[in-house]
């Protein structure tokens, strides 16, 4: 991360700390059921992996693609599904996880798309809330951290495919 400066935002003490807290509320919500956690690609798939292995529910494992980013810092306010599930979720109880929420496109067009496979329930598991870029109204069901703005990396979370591998999350200025 030379070219760029960069503010540590999240350790990954706190970050576990926060991660547990969601994973035994989610538990709680659940307890006696399985639930199919659907992470989005690829920024969740840290936090995803995390979550899921400190809950204390049964669950089953799905992935999706979404892009509205492309390569650069901004979305490009176009969502297009690249990668569609593969588990039938009728009837199901269905938690979506997401790394990021910043204009609330990508969720909201997920959500109203995998309704129309009429699960049992379907919630929304983001790590971060950054509810100033919102462009659209989208509130999920549990939320790590909510932050006011900045451009994020680690912990999954990229810039142009890098520092996904980083376990703390940063603030970036180029």
């Amino acid at each position: 991360m030379n070219e760029m400066s960069k503010e540590i935002i999240f350790s990954y003490k706190v970050i576990q700390k926060r991660v547990k807290e969601l994973a035994d509320r989610i538990s709680g919500d659940y307890t006696g059921r399985e639930l199919i956690v659907i992470g989005i690609l690829k920024g969740a798939f840290i936090f995803m992996a995390d979550l899921v292995r400190a809950m204390s529910i049964p669950c089953r494992i799905d992935f999706v693609r979404v892009a509205s980013y492309g390569a650069g810092s901004e979305s490009s306010g176009k969502v297009v599904m690249t990668k569609d599930i593969e588990t039938s979720i009728n009837g199901r109880d269905i938690l979506i996880v997401e790394d990021i929420i910043d204009t609330g496109l990508t969720l909201k067009y997920l959500v109203e798309w995998l309704k129309e496979r009429n699960p049992h329930s379907l919630k929304v598991c983001a790590l971060l809330d950054k509810r100033k870029k919102r462009k659209v109204s989208f509130e999920a069901d549990y939320i790590g951290f909510t932050i006011d703005d900045g451009f994020l990396v680690g912990y999954g979370l990229d810039f142009s495919e890098r520092y996904r591998f980083l376990p703390e999350i940063y603030s970036i200025k180029q």
